[in-house]
């Protein structure tokens, strides 16, 4: 709170005056980047809405890189995750999911952002360093010891394989299964 207030140029204390504690301000920020990410639409159809909102939080997150750990770590009931939530239970539910159906599709396609996100921010090498790197260690998997690995190395190395989409191939893996469940579950009833 001190650091804060010197950049403010306040007296610490007064920091008080707007907030309870440091939580409060981390909490605030996290809304802030929340508010980045595109809601689903409820006119557009649900998997479309749910795609485009799981490209936009996994970008505003490598924006934010701190933000992924603050974000599930924490509850953050400010207004700009509220209407996240809501939105997104809005467009699950407008599609047909049950409320409980609802809330394990949220959190199956956010563990996917989270998770995802953060082995990518994490991961020691940027996209295009892949190929130089596949050739660094291709002796290291040899074909005879290892023929898949050696030969996924071997693809990116020719470049035809780049790992670029990754992500959206698993989200749409997901929102598939996703949608073979609700056509199921309309079926039941």
């Amino acid at each position: 709170m001190r650091k804060i207030a010197q950049e403010l140029g306040v007296q610490a204390m007064s920091l008080y005056n707007h907030v309870t504690n440091k939580d409060d301000i981390l909490d605030g920020i996290v809304d802030m980047v929340v508010a980045e990410i595109e809601l689903p639409e409820l006119k557009i159809d649900w998997k479309t809405a749910m795609r485009k909102r799981a490209i936009s939080a996994h970008g505003v997150l490598l924006r934010h890189p701190w933000a992924a750990i603050a974000m599930m770590s924490r509850v953050n009931v400010g207004a700009a995750m509220l209407r996240y939530i809501d939105a997104t239970l809005g467009c699950l539910r407008e599609a047909g999911f049950s409320f409980e159906t609802a809330d394990h599709a949220w959190n199956a396609i956010d563990n996917h952002i989270y998770g995802f996100t953060l082995q990518e921010l994490n991961f020691p090498f940027e996209p295009g360093e892949y190929a130089q790197q596949a050739k660094n260690f291709i002796s290291y998997i040899p074909p005879e010891k290892y023929p898949y690995m050696n030969r996924l190395a071997r693809y990116v190395i020719e470049g035809r394989y780049d790992g670029l989409h990754d992500f959206e191939f698993g989200l749409d893996l997901i929102l598939d299964g996703l949608e073979r469940l609700r056509e199921r579950q309309r079926g039941e009833k």
